[in-house]
């Protein structure tokens, strides 16, 4: 075995495992994150950038999405069968008033689009 040159094979195959590993994670990534928005009045020379918008966390922007809003009730269902005590004390600690005011608003503005 003393003449069989395997190291230069191995990191061979290193190098191509970590390419094809970049290639992947770089589609994951492209597939997962949403393109970013642009509204009309931000354009290269408005002056506004991109991120000065609100808001501006991608967690945030993702619970204030429709998909967010359906994402979060999967999970307080799941609370609320799991651990009924846990969810209730923690919806205890929600300001209701303001979640109210909300979910009024979301309906409304629902209704108001289902009429157009």
């Amino acid at each position: 075995m003393a003449g069989i040159d395997t190291t230069g094979t191995d990191e061979t195959r290193r190098i191509e495992t970590l390419a094809r590993l970049a290639a992947s994670r770089a589609e994951i990534r492209r597939v997962l994150e949403p393109p970013p928005r642009v509204s009309p009045g931000d354009g290269p020379d408005s002056g506004v950038s991109g991120s000065g918008s609100f808001p501006r966390s991608r967690t945030m922007k993702l619970l204030l999405s429709g998909r967010g809003a359906g994402t979060v009730g999967a999970v307080a269902c799941g609370l609320m069968i799991a651990r009924p005590a846990l969810a209730l004390r923690l919806l205890r600690m929600l300001p209701a008033g303001a979640i109210g005011r909300m979910l009024l608003v979301k309906a409304i503005s629902a209704l108001r689009s289902n009429r157009e």
